[in-house]
């Protein structure tokens, strides 16, 4: 499973999308066209990836934008996880 397949599985639980995201792509839009995903959702999906993947986000990298897609979603995770690589 890569990362983003990943990051759609986390997505699909935190979210209770019930399977929904297997049509997803990298270029799915999330905030603003997921009605599940409101701030209570965002913190339940952030918590989500955290324990996934065993990262910690930084707060001046979460924002608006990094939900904008599941593409971005992604992206931010990569980066979180970079940040861990000694």
């Amino acid at each position: 499973m890569n990362l983003t397949e990943q990051v759609l599985h986390v997505l699909d639980s935190a979210l209770r999308l019930q399977g929904r995201t297997t049509d997803f792509t990298r270029e799915t839009p999330l905030l603003g066209a997921l009605p599940e995903l409101d701030s209570m959702a965002v913190l339940a999906l952030l918590t989500g990836l955290e324990n996934h993947f065993g990262i910690t986000f930084n707060d001046e990298d979460v924002n608006g934008s990094a939900f904008a897609s599941v593409g971005s979603l992604s992206d931010l995770v990569e980066q979180a996880l970079a940040r861990q690589d000694p």
